[in-house]
């Protein structure tokens, strides 16, 4: 077998076909509603992060699953005309991921996703070269079980690993101990921690997890980040949004390339929330990636929302 060439990112997760269905409001409990339109497009966490991060000039590769349908044809047609490299496993009669998106007059989406269950990620399935021949690592945590070892072989390496977590997936814990960049959705490390306040919550699981960071990401609020010496708040940009299907990928994409660059933290999370909400002024997962220079035209000219106090309620799993 041919080593893999050395690539800047490598990301292990999540892809999925993305149906876009805009709605003047959110639907109310038993209504009928009509929709003008139903607009078909790839997304997916890592996925998107992966393609972010090619069209602002570095090399990547992506590690996942799809089945044999026509959704399949879709993402592979992406990441060829992106340039990202696909390692991508086929499950013969599989149905690839699928997400129901509903978004609202002002932007917000809501999610409806239906995976196959054959259509799994397994630790058999990667190849230690993918991952080890790789500046930086990104994983979901989705398919569980395959992120860790990924991770675990990243970190034997060196290799640094970003995690973008919005659920709480069964052994999960043992993935995070392999993550040096811990960045979640705003409700991830109340119920992870069991602590209602979110500054507490990230410092516990840096200390828990040694990881270099812990943040979340908080919509117009931005980002909180703890680098186990000091708090970073940066606000989210005020822009006109359109769709918010994908920001917190983008966000993650964002990061990633500012710590390849080796910036200063503040500046990689101000890139992140910039290159975020760009995003969202236009339609779909990927529909606003801007070039890095719109991206800093926007850090130099943009305004910001209010900051505001940020809290969370600890839930159970």
């Amino acid at each position: 077998m041919t080593k893999p060439s050395r690539v800047d990112l490598v990301g292990v997760g999540l892809n999925a076909t993305d149906t876009l269905i805009a709605l003047p409001n959110y639907p109310e409990r038993g209504s009928k509603v009509e929709y003008s339109s139903a607009t078909v497009l790839p997304g997916g966490q890592v996925a998107t992060t992966v393609v972010a991060c090619q069209r602002w000039g570095m090399t990547t590769r992506y590690v996942g699953i799809l089945g044999d349908d026509p959704a399949a044809a879709l993402h592979h047609g992406a990441f060829t005309q992106a340039g990202v490299e696909p390692q991508i496993i086929t499950v013969s009669g599989g149905t690839s991921p699928q997400s129901l998106i509903m978004v609202d007059s002002g932007g917000e989406r809501t999610v409806l996703c239906r995976r196959d269950p054959r259509v799994a990620l397994k630790p058999e399935d990667l190849n230690r070269e993918w991952i080890v021949n790789a500046r930086a690592l990104h994983v979901d945590g989705y398919d569980t079980e395959a992120a860790t070892v990924a991770a675990g072989w990243a970190r034997a390496a060196g290799i640094p690993v970003i995690a973008d977590l919005d659920e709480l997936y069964p052994g999960v814990e043992k993935l995070l101990e392999q993550v040096d960049y811990l960045i979640v959705s705003r409700d991830i490390p109340c119920r992870l921690i069991g602590e209602p306040d979110l500054e507490i919550s990230l410092r516990q699981m840096q200390r828990r997890y040694g990881c270099c960071l812990t943040a979340a990401t908080l919509g117009d609020n931005g980002v909180l980040a703890w680098n186990g010496s000091q708090f970073y708040q940066l606000s989210a940009y005020a822009v006109p949004v359109v769709d918010t299907t994908g920001a917190g990928d983008i966000f993650h994409a964002g990061f990633i390339y500012g710590l390849l660059q080796n910036w200063p933290l503040e500046r990689q999370l101000d890139f992140a929330c910039a290159a975020a909400a760009l995003n969202c002024t236009a339609s779909g997962a990927r529909g606003g990636i801007q070039s890095v220079e719109a991206i800093e035209e926007l850090m130099a000219t943009g305004i910001r929302h209010a900051p505001a106090h940020i809290h969370c309620t600890a839930g159970s799993d």
